[in-house]
């Protein structure tokens, strides 16, 4: 109960000093709002209506796939635009953007089409509206991030944690071993790994767990080399508690300051690593909506099609940047000097 209590007073001390940083907390309310609005992405930017009654009946487009034959058309998928729905009786409400990311506006005459009415932020070189694709895109980015997080730190940390609290012959192959992989020219590597295995999603999260484990490795076993040897690790031996136990119930939630402190960091490294990837074209198959891919067709139209640099760039450099002041934030609340004065 009082090792509890302890805990409880530590977490809240933390929190108060993670809200001593303004900018960190502003990161956090930009970070919640983009991920509700990419998360729930279908509700701002689709081309079905949210809901809509036609002919005496109500249909739900964006959550049910219905038949063209449903609504008296041919062919295999639905057009909701070509219906009459300003027919009396009949009616539709439509998202903020009626745009889905792989849709091409085909009344433009050229592509890409600066920002209009009928797409705010224009269009890429095949007619797709920019917001939908910028929206679609954080969905993928903040995806890969947060895989590749996790999954890294999940082999890092049990990796890490067998060397700190082992030590001598498995720390000694284990430090080797991170040595090799640490050696190795990441961005040649993941280029190389890429021309070989192709790309999707789960190959890029693969490739990038295998080449990034090691970094968090590193800080994890040094966590553990120095609380392995502390009263309450010796205590829990001396009651015959199981080496799991010890390491994942007693030592990790004590060493837990690495892994929440460079999180932040990692995760907006991750996302820029998939913008360099879609930008040279070795990213997300296409059509995916992609960042990297959006700055790449702006180099092709750099003198007539602006927004198709400037709107992407003001997306990845809002979402860096809320990433780094939270890591500020977190940094401060996780600093091991102002915790042992408090």
């Amino acid at each position: 109960m009082i090792e509890k209590r302890l805990k409880n007073e530590l977490t809240r001390k933390r929190y108060r000093r993670f809200k001593s940083v303004r900018r960190a907390v502003w990161g956090v309310v930009v970070m919640a709002v983009l991920v509700f609005l990419s998360a729930t992405a279908e509700l701002w930017a689709n081309n079905k209506p949210l809901v809509m009654k036609y002919n005496g009946a109500i249909y739900f487009p964006v959550v049910k796939s219905y038949y063209p034959t449903v609504f008296g058309q041919e062919g295999f998928i639905t057009n909701y635009r070509a219906l009459d729905l300003k027919a009396e009786g009949n009616w539709a409400v439509w998202p903020v953007v009626k745009w889905n990311p792989f849709e091409s506006n085909e009344a433009l005459s050229t592509y890409p089409s600066g920002p209009s009415a009928e797409n705010w932020l224009g269009t890429d070189d095949r007619g797709r509206d920019l917001v939908a694709r910028i929206l679609y895109g954080f969905r993928y980015s903040m995806g890969f991030a947060v895989l590749v997080w996790f999954f890294s730190y999940i082999i890092g940390t049990m990796f890490g944690a067998a060397m700190g609290y082992r030590g001598g012959r498995v720390d000694l192959v284990g430090q080797r071993v991170v040595e090799v992989f640490d050696s190795l020219p990441y961005i040649l590597m993941l280029l190389t790994l890429i021309a070989f295995l192709g790309a999707n999603l789960w190959i890029l999260v693969a490739i990038n767990v295998f080449l990034g484990w090691m970094r968090i490795s590193v800080y994890v076993r040094a966590e553990f080399l120095k609380l392995r040897k502390r009263e309450f690790v010796e205590a829990a031996r001396a009651q015959g508690v199981g080496t799991f136990r010890i390491l994942f119930r007693h030592i990790l939630p004590n060493g837990l300051g690495p892994l929440v402190t460079f999180s932040p960091a990692e995760i907006a490294a991750n996302i820029y690593t998939l913008a360099v990837l879609d930008y040279l074209g070795m990213g997300l198959t296409p059509p995916t909506p992609s960042w990297g891919e959006l700055l790449q067709q702006a180099q092709n139209y750099v003198t007539i099609a602006w927004w198709l640099a400037i709107f992407p760039s003001i997306a990845m450099i809002v979402t860096l940047t809320a990433l780094t002041f939270i890591g500020e934030g977190v940094r401060e609340a996780y600093d091991p000097r102002k915790t042992v004065a408090a």
